[in-house]
């Protein structure tokens, strides 16, 4: 297996916006790995494929730990721009221009990752519906549905 990152980010103390920590432990646990207690705790090493990372959001910084990998697979949610429920796509290394301050896209660092460490990895975003995007640290009950699903798509993926 060639060598692989699944990184997810999302806030988990906002509802759905949290779904990737709850797709990145499941996909662990179907692969007989451990899980850390919380998503405060970062994911023990494993001699094994793949390596698991989640954060709150994406930065520039993560350019340097992508590079070290011949594969990607973001995980996030998505709020219904995007037609499917669970979407997976490939991700282009893609300068893309945010409004926002702390925003940024995988395309965008893997652009970054492309001219920084001179690397371009093989990428894709695994995007999950969310619904509902309160103070809460569970899941919606239809985000929560869309879990295994994902989970299922990564394991494809994967193999």
């Amino acid at each position: 297996m060639k060598k692989t990152l699944l990184l997810g980010w999302g806030n988990v103390d906002r509802q759905d916006d949290g779904v990737a920590w709850h797709v990145l432990t499941a996909v662990a646990v179907r692969l007989g790995l451990p899980v850390p207690s919380d998503a405060d705790v970062d994911f023990p090493p494993n001699d094994g494929q793949p390596d698991f990372l989640f954060v709150l959001q994406i930065v520039p910084e993560l350019a340097e730990v992508i590079a070290q990998y011949e594969r990607v697979c973001f995980i996030d949610a998505h709020t219904g721009n995007i037609a499917d429920e669970v979407a997976v796509q490939p991700v282009v290394a893609s300068y893309q221009r945010s409004p926002l301050t702390h925003h940024m896209t995988a395309a965008t660092l893997m652009a970054l990752t492309t001219v920084l460490c001179n690397c371009t990895p093989e990428a894709v975003l695994v995007s999950i519906r969310g619904y509902e995007f309160g103070f809460s640290c569970s899941l919606s009950e239809h985000t929560a549905l869309l879990v295994p699903k994902a989970v299922e798509r990564i394991l494809q993926w994967l193999n």
